[in-house]
């Protein structure tokens, strides 16, 4: 995620072409012919030894002879000059350089001489970038493109020039346009992070085969997405795909997982990608999901309608009122509704009529118009009547408007006008319900990504007692735990495994009791059962009632026999007859070769094949996370409801799943979890089977959870000055309504000193951006004190990094009745700790001349404290890997 060097590469003010060629075709002309022809107002240094000029500019015989250091180099060469070139290069200072073609055992030295001289690499094999907005084509892209807000980065560059040509065709325009080639440096991640803070780019479009870190991609995804849409087309969804792109072996629903944790909107096929350039270039915001469809024929309607229920969108309901004025517009025989049917005799000017009708009502949040060829609607003039209809009324601009003007010939000059004033257009109604679609789910997802989750209660949990159970079963040699060792461990994170019952299916327990006998079976299955002990019962996991009556009478008498000085309370049969709702659930914790653990959930009683049986999420889980997990599994009919009596309990599965998560977190040790079967009756969960797989590699496990969990190691308990305790804690996503109850509770003077503007209220996006963050770039301790349903936040800290980890801005807020306990200065002092020990080199702030109680705290802490009377602001400064700072000041 660093940024450095990207400004040079995106922003250049030099360039120099090494390997320039006066030859058409060669790669060196092809490169400086696109620079030229572009309009880069920088200078173009073309450097070969073959030619004095090229494409009239005249030429340096080498790298030496430059007479200016350039921010960006393309090696335009045969890839055995690459070394030799690139060291060239970093002698003399250049920031950056795109290597247009490399093969893979070059790699590693490629990488290590870049780093050498602290360069940035674009590629190896990068068809180059585009930046219209700069007159910049340093590519060897055939076709122009136009100025726009949209950003593409993409890992193929055949799929590159694709974008290209379409993009072209449609005049579809890009702030910038990037193929990254094998990412051995700048990957996606990078520049998501320069993106995200582009003046020019709205939105950002992902064409990826793989990634390469996952912590990182999350971490740049779920940042740059909270400012801009940003929308991925994922290829290589089978193993067989991935192999063949040379792609880490990974399931297809944990790049999904992946995708929607960040709030980003994954699109499937390249069909699907061209509409969604289309609807990120010209689509206003959503507002919410309520769609109206208007056709001038039943069956567009139809497709549409049906593409809209297949992807469980919503269509609108038109109000009495609405309904009342289109019944007295339409002319007889017109049935008022939605999707509304103007009939194929519809002209301009009544669909012109309607459309204003339309526009009054707040009935809808988006409104899609359908045009078929038709006699009696020319569709160039029905186009123009529309676009007059829609810039003439006040709503015209706020409305989500999606036109679909059908066929090729005779829609080809409304589709421009469409586009040329700013309305998305689609050739089909399918494409443009899709593309409505796309919107209404990136929509969820975000909202899903700010949501604030509840904690749910009593979630105790004994970790020091679970690690002592694993890690003397790895002393042991074990690597495998079963249902009965497993036991203790999920007692820890409470979670209840029945407790010594036998568990099995049919099959295996009836034919091990009839053939072996059942003493034998017993000790199979749960050896720390001793025959003098108190067996509570004996579970059988029967399918049938048949199975009951052939097996249950004849396994009783055999326990009864077996443990003839045992106390046998009772035979248990469970089966989906005797146990009214009762479904049969899996879950499943996986180790995945790109994101770690995954969580699995899926049905019970099947061939368990992941990509086709499980919904998947990443740990960690809250109860929101958790519970949308668990209606993706029902929506998805990877989960059943199968009683309407005893429904599925959502937030007792949910907590059940979060309890998992805990779990795996706390115990990198664990590989692999199974929870099969997990019977589920209403809020009943009985966890018939457990096993868990162990690996002492666990330092390298915790690393490769693609998202950090909450660092439990941070929390600090002290005392305050009056001798009141306090918790130290990063903060939770949780605490928002604490948040919110702090900030209430501090003056408006202490408020302006911390935001520099008089703020009367904290929306819910505001406060879930301060309490959901990533822990990896951003850090809040928040120090909180009281007991279970009383706590409350006192006291707010908060340091946010550059992506590269140098410096970090801090910031300090004490509730304003609880000043002089020392609570500022500990809570500073713990950032200053954490961030210098993050590897943060400088921790950097502001705040206002009158606001003497932060100035004194800076100074007694170390800070350089600048007082700029002219800006009327105060910047300071501490060096954290320098321990010889002192505190000094300027004023």
């Amino acid at each position: 995620m660093s940024q450095r060097g990207l400004e040079a590469l995106l922003r250049p003010k030099s360039i120099a072409v090494v390997g320039a060629s006066d030859k058409p075709g060669r790669a060196g002309y092809l490169m400086m012919r696109n620079l030229l022809a572009g309009g880069f107002k920088g200078p173009v240094l073309p450097v070969t030894p073959a030619w004095r000029a090229v494409c009239g500019v005249l030429a340096y015989r080498d790298v030496a002879s430059l007479p200016m250091t350039p921010d960006l180099a393309v090696i335009c060469t045969r890839a055995d000059r690459n070394l030799p070139l690139l060291e060239q290069l970093g002698e003399l200072g250049c920031k950056t350089v795109i290597v247009l073609s490399s093969h893979k055992e070059q790699f590693a030295e490629l990488k290590s001489t870049a780093q050498r001289y602290a360069m940035r690499l674009l590629g190896p094999n990068s068809l180059g970038i585009l930046a219209p907005w700069l007159g910049l084509n340093a590519s060897f892209s055939p076709v122009p493109i136009l100025p726009g807000k949209l950003a593409f980065i993409s890992q193929s560059a055949a799929v590159a020039n694709t974008i290209l040509d379409w993009a072209q065709q449609r005049s579809v325009g890009f702030s910038y346009f990037i193929s990254l080639g094998d990412s051995l440096d700048i990957d996606v991640d990078d520049l998501l992070d320069f993106l995200a803070r582009d003046s020019k780019t709205s939105a950002i479009l992902l064409y990826v085969e793989h990634v390469s870190d996952a912590r990182r991609f999350l971490s740049a995804s779920r940042s740059a997405s909270r400012n801009k849409p940003i929308l991925v087309i994922k290829s290589g969804r089978s193993a067989q795909a991935q192999t063949l792109l040379n792609s880490p072996l990974s399931l297809d629903a944990a790049y999904d997982a992946a995708i929607q944790r960040a709030g980003l909107l994954r699109v499937q096929d390249t069909h699907e990608l061209f509409s969604a350039v289309e609807t990120l270039s010209h689509m206003r915001p959503l507002r919410g999901e309520r769609l109206l469809i208007l056709s001038n024929g039943a069956a567009p309607a139809a497709m549409a309608l049906d593409q809209l229920l297949s992807r469980h969108g919503k269509l609108a309901q038109l109000g009495e009122e609405l309904t009342q004025r289109l019944r007295q517009q339409l002319p007889e025989g017109i049935t008022v509704g939605n999707p509304l049917d103007l009939h194929d005799d519809a002209s301009p000017g009544l669909y012109k009529s309607v459309l204003t009708t339309l526009l009054d009502s707040h009935d809808y949040d988006a409104l899609l118009i359908i045009h078929a060829p038709s006699a009696a609607s020319p569709g160039t003039i029905t186009a123009e009547k529309m676009i007059e209809a829609i810039s003439q009324h006040p709503r015209g601009k706020r409305v989500t408007l999606l036109t679909n003007w059908c066929g090729e010939f005779s829609s080809i000059d409304a589709r421009r006008l469409f586009t040329e004033a700013g309305l998305p257009t689609y050739r089909t109604p399918e494409g443009a319900v899709t593309a409505f679609m796309h919107m209404v789910e990136y929509r969820r997802n975000q909202k899903q990504l700010k949501e604030t989750p509840s904690l749910p209660l009593d979630l105790n949990k004994n970790t020091d007692g679970a690690h002592r159970l694993i890690d003397q079963a790895l002393r042991d040699g074990t690597t495998r735990l079963d249902t009965h060792e497993v036991r203790a461990i999920f007692k820890d994170y409470g979670m209840s495994v029945l407790p010594t019952w036998i568990a099995g299916d049919s099959r295996e327990a009836v034919e091990i009791a009839g053939r072996v006998g059942y003493p034998v079976a017993l000790k199979l299955r749960s050896p720390d059962i001793d025959h003098n002990s108190e067996v509570q019962g004996v579970m059988l996991y029967l399918r049938t009632p048949s199975e009951v009556s052939q097996a249950a009478d004849a396994i009783f008498d055999r326990a009864k026999r077996a443990f003839p000085q045992a106390t046998i309370n009772g035979l248990l049969v469970q089966t989906m007859a005797n146990r009214p709702g009762a479904q049969e659930l899996r879950i499943v914790v996986q180790y995945d070769e790109v994101f770690g653990p995954l969580i699995m959930l899926g049905e019970g009683g099947i061939e368990w094949r992941p990509e086709q049986h499980a919904v998947v999420a990443l740990p960690p889980l809250n109860m929101a996370l958790a519970g949308y997990l668990v209606q993706q599994g029902l929506k998805s009919g990877k989960i059943r409801e199968r009683n309407a009596l005893r429904p599925l309990d959502i937030p007792a599965l949910s907590r059940l799943l979060v309890q998992v998560s805990n779990l795996i977190i706390d115990c990198p040790q664990i590989s692999e979890l199974t929870i099969h079967p997990l019977l589920a009756s209403g809020s009943e969960l009985t966890l018939l089977d457990v096993s868990l797989e162990l690996t002492p590699d666990s330092d390298e496990l915790q690393s490769r959870l693609a998202i950090r969990p909450y660092p439990q190691r941070l929390e600090e308990r002290v005392t305050l000055k009056d001798g009141s305790p306090c918790l130290f804690r990063p903060i939770l996503p949780e605490d928002e309504p604490l948040l919110k109850a702090f900030i209430q509770k501090v003056t408006k003077e202490d408020l302006y000193y911390r935001y520099f503007s008089e703020i009367n209220e904290f929306t819910h996006e505001d406060l879930a951006n301060m309490t959901q963050i990533d822990y990896d770039r951003e850090m809040a301790f928040v120090a909180v004190r009281g007991q279970t349903h009383e706590i409350e936040i006192i006291g707010v800290t908060r340091a946010i990094s550059d992506p590269d980890n140098i410096d970090a801005e801090f910031s300090v807020l004490v509730r304003s009745d609880l000043k002089g306990l020392g609570l500022g200065g500990r809570l500073l002092s713990k950032m200053i700790a954490y961030t210098r020990e993050h590897g943060i080199q400088r921790l950097a702030g502001i705040t206002m001349p009158n606001n003497r109680g932060m100035l004194a705290l800076a100074r007694k802490l170390g800070f350089v404290v600048d007082v700029q009377l002219s800006e009327g602001i105060v910047s300071l400064s501490l060096a954290l890997q320098d321990d010889s700072n002192a505190a000094t000041s300027r004023e």
